[in-house]
Formats: structure tokens, sequence, C-alpha cells
């Protein structure tokens, strides 16, 4: 019987790889979309760049593997063999469903569809050993309250993104206008400086600052000096923007790439739990089975080791780094979710990927009932000075190809890779798509992209892709449940057809 589950180990370690592509191509669209649209740098100088954000991310990331041990599940409650069945029925399923979704070149969710697959299988299995002894409740077998906790971060990040994105936005076209080069000669410094310190917060103070490789006496001194290093990183890497503006340097652009690095950073250490964090908890079992067993049965043996955080050798955080690099440079699906995203936010006009529909419509109108109303609040003069600085006409852009300018960009980046920081930080995996597709979507708006010719077609587009989401998560929540159905009264005929499957497609 080890034999078999050892055969399924490996089984899901490959699936990890298989994954870690599959997803990828879905998720590349979240650290690349910016720098792709506004053509700040050539295809292959921004992938060097996101590539190195990736390996730095996967290897600090080993803290959020313990969302896939028992951050649903209470795993001292199941034995091997029901922890085995959920973890290859969500592998498999996870497999299936992304690579749905990426064919049809909708970005969707790994985490939705990694956090709704470990509820769907992990709840028919409770459900099966509530009817079998009814001593047992859901809340012995369901970590309800961190379950809960995750999916309202993730669906709440939805608003969050796009409202803090729409803001920010609507500030910084206010103080740069579109001739940003005009309007740049001292504000430039000060948004470099600020963009610079925020990153600087989240992904090296509160990132790199917790990490197990730093000394404890460095970490406790971060904790301890936060409020003085943040200081004088403003003020250092302010004085640095503006030398380089002086030495003719675009900060907008310099900005964009090292935004482009952070969220790929931040997308790493936040999503590589939705890759690989299910097979090393298959991996751990296995080795928790074999060495402490002691003849118990893989119904008598529970999974108690699992309650414990996840200590992930980073040998294979380090390699699942570079099958990531690997996967977002050769994929072309991962090319065709990107477009659907730079669409949904390019600046001028042109053919669009969607029509219209009634909920758009009446969305559009209502908004813009909303919008004329408060607008009549403001004296004349205020509001044409407002429109002065959103005047198209002094759009600057990279070249004929780019969808938005670099300081559209500067900010998607920013944002995005702070909220996802943040909710690493707090050990939530927030959907990296949600996050980066509102903040794109709230920027856009604010920056006047929706005219209203085009308001409709691109509230359609964005309804659409919310919609594959929630999809995502029924469908994700429904088939694992059913898969893991069929595994448990199937047992290992039925295991292995389902692996055939998967090889097959």
């Amino acid at each position: 019987m080890e034999t078999i589950y050892l055969c399924i180990v490996i089984f899901l370690l490959c699936l990890a790889v298989f994954d870690l592509f599959v997803g990828v191509s879905n998720d590349a669209v979240n650290f690349l979309q910016s720098a792709v649209g506004a053509r700040v740098a050539a295809f292959r100088t921004v992938l060097i760049i996101a590539s190195v954000g990736v390996v730095l991310g996967a290897v600090l990331s080993s803290g959020m593997m313990d969302v896939a041990r028992h951050g649903i599940m209470m795993p001292d409650r199941y034995s091997f063999h029901e922890v085995m069945t959920i973890y290859l029925a969500v592998m498999v399923t996870d497999v299936i469903v992304l690579d749905v979704f990426n064919t049809l070149g909708m970005p969707t969710s790994t985490t939705v569809s990694l956090v709704f697959e470990l509820l769907g299988g992990t709840a028919m299995l409770a459900i099966l050993k509530v009817m079998a002894d009814p001593d047992l409740d859901y809340g012995m077998l369901l970590n309800s309250n961190k379950a809960l906790q995750v999916i309202i971060a993730i669906f709440v990040s939805v608003a969050i993104s796009f409202v803090v994105g729409m803001v920010v936005m609507w500030i910084s076209r206010v103080v740069f206008t579109f001739n940003y080069k005009k309007h740049s000669r001292w504000g430039i410094a000060v948004f470099g400086g600020i963009a610079f310190t925020a990153l600087s917060y989240f992904i090296f103070m509160k990132g790199i600052g917790k990490s197990p490789y730093l000394a404890e006496h460095i970490r406790s001194y971060i904790d301890d000096n936060t409020n003085l290093l943040l200081l004088l990183t403003f003020v250092g890497s302010t004085i640095v923007m503006e030398v380089l503006h002086l030495l003719k340097v675009n900060i907008f652009r310099f900005t964009v790439l090292m935004g482009t690095f952070a969220l790929a950073m931040a997308f790493a250490g936040n999503d590589l739990v939705n890759f690989i964090g299910v097979p090393l908890a298959g991996l751990d079992s296995y080795q928790d089975y074999t060495a402490n067993a002691h003849g118990a049965g893989i119904d008598g043996f529970m999974m108690s080791s699992l309650m414990e955080s996840a200590k992930t050798p980073p040998f294979y955080l380090l390699i699942a780094g570079v099958v990531m690099i690997v996967a977002m440079a050769t994929s072309k699906k991962a090319q065709n979710v990107i477009k659907t995203s730079v669409d949904l936010a390019r600046q001028d006009e042109g053919d669009e990927m969607f029509g219209s529909s009634r909920a758009a419509r009446a969305i559009v109108r209502f908004f813009q009932n909303v919008i004329e109303s408060v607008v009549r609040l403001f004296p004349i003069g205020f509001r044409q000075w407002i429109n002065g600085r959103f005047n198209t006409a002094d759009v600057v852009l990279k070249d004929d190809k780019a969808a938005f300018d670099v300081v559209r960009a500067a900010v998607n980046l920013v944002i995005a890779s702070m909220l996802i920081t943040f909710g690493t930080n707090h050990k939530l995996p927030l959907s990296t798509t949600y996050v980066t597709f509102m903040v794109a979507m709230g920027t856009s708006l604010a920056d006047r992209a929706w005219s209203r010719e085009s308001a409709v077609f691109r509230v359609t587009g964005v309804l659409s892709v919310i919609g594959g989401w929630f999809i995502t998560a029924g469908v994700a929540f429904l088939t694992c449940a059913l898969v893991c159905l069929c595994m448990w009264y199937g047992g290992v005929a039925v295991q292995v057809a389902f692996i055939a499957l998967v090889v097959f497609m």
C-alpha cells in the first residue's frame, strides 16, 4: 500500500510542475500587464526583471504553505488516506479548471481555484465522516473561521483594489496631467520617493524583514525602527530620483520596472502556495506516515503533523521559481491572457473585445447620473481647471502600440504590489488576479479611458471577467467535491483513471 501512495506523491509533485506552467500562464498577466501595456522596455527586458522578482519571492514564500496544510481542513481529524484523497482531487481539478480558462483567454484566479477546491474536497469528506459518526460535527473537521477569513479577504480585495486604484490615479493625473514631462520637474522626485518607500515598506521591511533567513537581531532592529527606516528611505530615494531626473532618466519608466520586480516578487510570495502547497503537504504527509505509523493502517493514522507550520526546504522553492520563469517566458497562452487585460485598460478607442449588455448599460447610466450630480456641486472655474488636467490631446506614449502611458503603468504596479504584499504579510492568500485586474480597471476609469462610447463595452468586459471568477469558485468547489467522492468510493482504480485523464489532457 505504501508503494501506491509513493506513486501518488510522485504524481502530485509532477502535477506541481504542470500546475506551475498552467498557473503562471494565467497569472503572468498580473505582473507583466502594466509594463507591456505601456511599452516601457523590450519584452525580454521586462521578463528578466520579473524573473529576478519571481525567484526572490518564491524563496521567501515558505510561510504561505500553511494554507494548504491547515488553512481549510483540521488535519488532526483526518486519516492519511483521507488527506491524500483530498490532495489528489484538488490537484487533478486544479489543472483541468485552469487550463480550460487559459484556453478561453480569460484571466481567472489560481487562489480562488485552490481555496474552493480545498473547501470542496474537504467538505465532501466531512459530510461522509459526519454521516458515519454522529459524534463529529463540521466545526471539528473544517477550519471554518480561517476559510471564511480567506474567502472574505479575496472578494473584499476586489472593491478595495478598484477604489484605491481609481483615487490614486485621479490624484496622480491631476498632478502630472497627460503631458507628464512638462509637469514633472519637482513632483516626479516626490512621486518616485513615495513609490519606492511604499514598496520598501511592504516588500523589504514587512516581507524580507520577517524572513527566517535573517538573523533575529536584524529582524528585531527592523521592527523597532520601522518609522526611522521609512523616513530615511523616503528622503534618500527622493534625492536619488531627483538626481536621476536631472540626468534625463525617465523616473516613471524606472518606477514601472521597479514595480514590475516588486509585483512579480509579491506574486510569487503570495501565489506559490497555489501551485506547490498541496503537493508539498502531500509529501510531508507521506514522510510522516512512513516514519511514524508503526503498523497503523492508512485509515487509522491521523495527520496531526499537518497542524504544524510548514518547513519548506529553500531548494524546492528555488526550483519552483525557475519553473515559473520558464513558463512565463515560453507560454503562448500567457500572452493571450495579457492581451485581454491590456485591451480593457487601453487609453484609446478601437475594436472592442466585448459587446454591449443590459447590465453594463444600466451601470454606466447610473454612474453617469451620479457623477453629473456631484460635479454640479463645484464651481465652474474649478471644473474647467480639472478638465484641463485631463486633456488627452497631450498624452505622451512611448510608441503608437502602447495602450496607456507610464504614469498609469506606475500607479498600477505600485498599488497592486502594495495590496498583495499586505495580504501576504498577514498570511491571507489574496487573489493577485483580482487585485491587479481591478486596480487596472480603477486607474483606467479615473484616467477617463472609458468614454461614453466605449464605457458600456469595457464594463461588459469587466463583468464578464468577474463573472468568470465567480464561475471559477463554483466550478472548482463542485468539481473537486465530485472528484473526491468518486476517488473515495472508487479507490485506487478511479484515482489511476483521473491521473490518466490529466496526463491525456
